[in-house]
C-alpha cells in the first residue's frame, strides 16, 4: 500500500503543476486539440487459493499484484465541428507469484514475480449533427512469457428515438513464450547464478483473438435506460501455457493440451434505473457459451447513493456460475487416452460471489480546490467454491 501512495502522490503533484499551466477559459472551442482529461488509478489484488495449474491442479495460487495506470486524454474540433479526442495510456503492473516458482519441481525457478507493461492509443471522431462517430485503437502488452499486439476499430449511430447502435471490431496477435516446465528441459541443462534455474528458450508459438462486438442501447424513460450487449470471438493458436502441467491416473505428468481453436459467445443485458432521491440502480446479466463445453451466467447489481451533491457511496454485489470445460480435470484424473487435457481450475466448474463498496468525492470546485475534478475508492471481496478467495482495492484519480 505504502508504494501506491508513493506512485500516486508524486504523479498527483506533476499534474497540479501541468494543470496549473492551462488555461481556464472555455468561452469558445479550439479547433486544436488541447489536453482536456487526466485519469491516475492505482489498484492493489492479493489472492489466495491451493489448485495450481503450475502443480497440476494442486500447489499454492498466492499472488499479490501492484498497477498503476494513467491516461491522458486530448479533446478538439475540426473545420466541420466534429469533436475529436485522443486517448493515450499506460500501465505497469508488478506481481509475485508463489507458484511461478514451481516450473522447476524444485522451487528453485526465478519467475516469481513479473513486470506488464501495457500501452494505449485510442482515437475518437464524433458528428453530433450526425449523431454518429467513428474510433480507432492501438494496444501492446509485454510480460515475461508473451507479447501482444491489439488493433480496434469501431462506429455507433443514434436513432431518432433516444437509441444508439454500436459495432467494435479488435484483433489481438500474440506471441506466447515457450517456457517449459524443469523436467521436460534437456538434462544437460545447467542451472544459472545463485543455483536458480533459467529457462531455455524454445522460441514463441502465435496466438490470435478476433471479436466483434455489437451494442445497442435505448432510453425506455426519463428513468430507465437498457443496453443489449453480444460479442463473438474467435480464437486461433496455442490456447493454454506450456508450463501448466497434468497428472495422469497413473502419476505421470505432462503439459496440458488444449485445441487451437475456441469460440466464444457471451449475450450481457445492461438495466439502468433512476429511483429518484439520488439513487441510481445499475443492473446486468450474461450469459456466456463458447465450444469447450462452458457455459456461465454472470448477475449483478450497483446501487450509486448521493449522500450529498458531491459525495456518493456504491455498494455492490456479483455473482457467478459456470460449468466445467470439456478437457478439465482434477489432479491425477486425466487418462492417457484423453485428446486434450488441462487442470486449470479456470476451466472447473464453480460459483463464486464478488462483492464490496466505494465512495466518490467530485467537488464542484475540485477536490482541496485544485484540478482533481474526482476522486474515487472501492474495494471489493472474491470468494470461489473452488476455495480461491481474492481482495482488491483501488483509487482512482480525474483531473480537468
Amino acid at each position: 500500500m505504502k508504494r501506491i501512495c508513493l506512485t500516486v502522490v508524486g504523479m498527483y503533484f506533476m499534474l497540479l503543476h501541468a494543470f496549473s499551466q492551462v488555461t481556464s477559459d472555455t468561452s469558445f472551442k479550439s479547433r486544436k486539440l488541447q489536453l482536456d482529461e487526466v485519469n491516475l488509478v492505482s489498484s492493489y489484488y492479493t489472492q489466495n487459493g491451493d489448485h495450481s495449474a503450475i502443480q497440476g491442479g494442486i500447489g499454492s495460487e498466492k499472488v499479490t499484484d501492484l498497477a498503476n495506470g494513467i491516461e491522458l486524454k486530448w479533446v478538439g474540433w475540426d473545420a466541420r465541428g466534429r469533436k475529436n479526442t485522443l486517448a493515450a495510456g499506460v500501465g505497469i503492473d508488478h506481481h509475485t507469484a508463489a507458484s511461478q516458482a514451481w516450473i522447476s519441481k524444485s522451487g528453485a525457478s526465478r519467475h516469481t514475480d513479473g513486470l506488464r507493461v501495457y500501452p494505449s492509443l485510442d482515437w475518437t471522431r464524433e458528428n453530433g449533427k450526425k449523431g454518429s462517430s467513428v474510433s480507432l485503437g492501438a494496444y501492446y502488452s509485454n510480460e515475461f512469457n508473451y507479447q501482444s499486439l491489439g488493433l480496434s476499430a469501431g462506429v455507433s449511430q443514434k436513432t431518432k428515438n433516444n437509441g444508439e447502435f454500436g459495432l467494435k471490431l479488435s484483433g489481438y496477435f500474440d506471441q506466447v513464450k515457450l517456457i517449459y516446465p524443469s523436467e521436460f528441459e534437456p538434462a544437460t541443462f545447467n542451472t544459472g547464478v545463485r543455483g536458480e534455474r533459467e529457462h531455455p528458450d524454445y522460441g514463441s508459438s502465435p496466438r490470435e483473438t478476433y471479436t466483434a462486438s455489437f451494442s445497442f442501447a435505448q432510453v425506455m424513460n426519463t428513468r430507465m435506460q437498457a443496453s443489449l450487449l453480444v460479442d463473438l470471438v474467435e480464437q486461433h493458436g496455442y490456447l493454454g501455457l506450456p508450463f501448466h502441467r497434468v497428472y495422469f491416473t497413473d502419476g505421470v505428468d505432462s503439459v496440458e493440451r488444449l485445441p487451437s481453436n475456441r469460440f466464444k459467445l457471451p449475450i450481457g443485458l445492461r438495466l439502468n434505473y433512476f429511483l429518484g432521491d439520488g439513487v441510481i440502480l445499475r443492473g446486468y446479466y450474461r450469459y456466456y457459451w463458447d465450444n469447450w463445453g462452458v457455459r456461465a451466467h454472470t448477475a449483478s447489481l450497483e446501487a450509486s447513493v448521493k449522500i450529498t451533491p458531491f459525495f456518493s457511496v456504491t455498494p455492490f454485489y456479483r455473482y457467478y456460475t459456470q460449468t466445467a470445460a470439456d478437457y478439465f480435470a482434477p489432479y491425477g484424473a486425466h487418462a492417457h487416452s484423453d485428446t486434450y487435457y488441462s487442470s486449470n481450475y479456470s476451466l472447473a466448474h464453480f460459483n463464486s460471489n464478488f462483492f464490496g463498496g466505494g465512495f466518490r468525492i467530485a467537488p464542484p470546485k475540485g477536490v482541496f480546490g485544485t484540478h482533481m475534478t474526482s476522486l474515487e475508492i472501492r474495494y471489493g471481496h472474491y470468494t470461489q467454491t473452488t476455495d480461491l478467495v481474492s481482495d482488491v482495492i483501488s483509487l482512482h484519480l480525474q483531473f480537468k
